[in-house]
């Protein structure tokens, strides 16, 4: 159980600012075994972001409390996934091959591609959380942070990472056995537990909640699938940013899945 808990302080430190003591005698392999926690680091950065816009949200309008929400997130993380997508913006927008993409993401510098897929994420999230019914928001925030951590956790299954020419920042590169279905759990139970709080809150139907999970599933789903095809067709498997930008794309596609729900209703 110790062991577990260096895990959890591993993967909590690595993902936020949230200061950690240190793990005696770290090893870079120590990482995998932390990869089933980061779902559940997901749910916790979910939570600051739900609470900072309910809090806000009694005081404010909405607008300002989702950007409240989103500030208070991206401190927490210290924009770690939105870096890796702008990297992975600069090197697959300017690169022409593998080691030229790998070259330009290594680079710290912001390039266009990076700053044009940055601005439109936190752009298209703002719109798209402020459009949300507030009662949702809940929900959508922690469920969302979760989910989408899991699904870079399902790229580290399904291909292999792809090893930057020189040396390159510790990172999990695998995740097997009962610590997959561990993240499973971490990464799908928000969502569940958020529906049944909404049918019981707000007397959702079955068939509501149906048609709910198919809205975000499917964006989810088609957004995992052509970024995974992308990224093995460029670079034969994944790297660190790489998964940052997973992350980001399948929260943003999980939000316009609930977007399009909410507004049929």
């Amino acid at each position: 159980m110790r062991k577990e808990f260096d895990y959890f302080l591993l993967a909590l430190g690595f993902f936020t600012r949230v200061p950690v003591p240190s793990v005696d005698n770290f090893k870079e392999s120590d990482l995998n075994h932390s990869a089933k926690y980061f779902p559940l680091i997901g749910v916790f950065v979910g939570c600051v972001g739900a609470a900072g816009f309910l809090i806000s949200a009694q005081f404010l309008p909405q607008s300002i409390a989702v950007l409240i929400s989103m500030a208070m997130t991206i401190y927490l993380t210290g924009a770690f996934h939105e870096d890796g997508l702008a990297d992975s913006a600069d090197g697959l927008g300017g690169g022409w091959d593998k080691e030229r993409i790998l070259t330009i993401m290594q680079d710290s510098r912001l390039g266009t591609y990076g700053a044009a897929a940055l601005f439109l994420m936190l752009f298209a999230k703002f719109q798209i959380l402020n459009a949300t019914q507030g009662v949702l928001m809940p929900v959508a925030l922690v469920s969302a942070h979760a989910l989408s951590r899991l699904s870079a956790i399902w790229i580290m299954r399904s291909l292999s990472y792809v090893k930057f020419s020189g040396k390159s920042k510790p990172l999990a590169v695998e995740i097997k056995g009962a610590d997959f279905v561990l993240a499973h759990v971490f990464g799908l139970a928000p969502l569940f537990l958020g529906i049944v709080a909404l049918m019981a809150l707000y007397a959702y139907t079955p068939k509501l909640i149906a048609e709910l999970l198919l809205c975000i599933l499917i964006p989810v789903l088609l957004s995992w699938l052509w970024w995974r095809n992308k990224i093995k067709h460029w670079l034969g498997g994944y790297t660190g940013d790489t998964l940052g930008a997973m992350q980001q794309i399948t929260e943003l596609s999980f939000y316009l899945g609930v977007l399009a729900w909410n507004w049929r209703l």
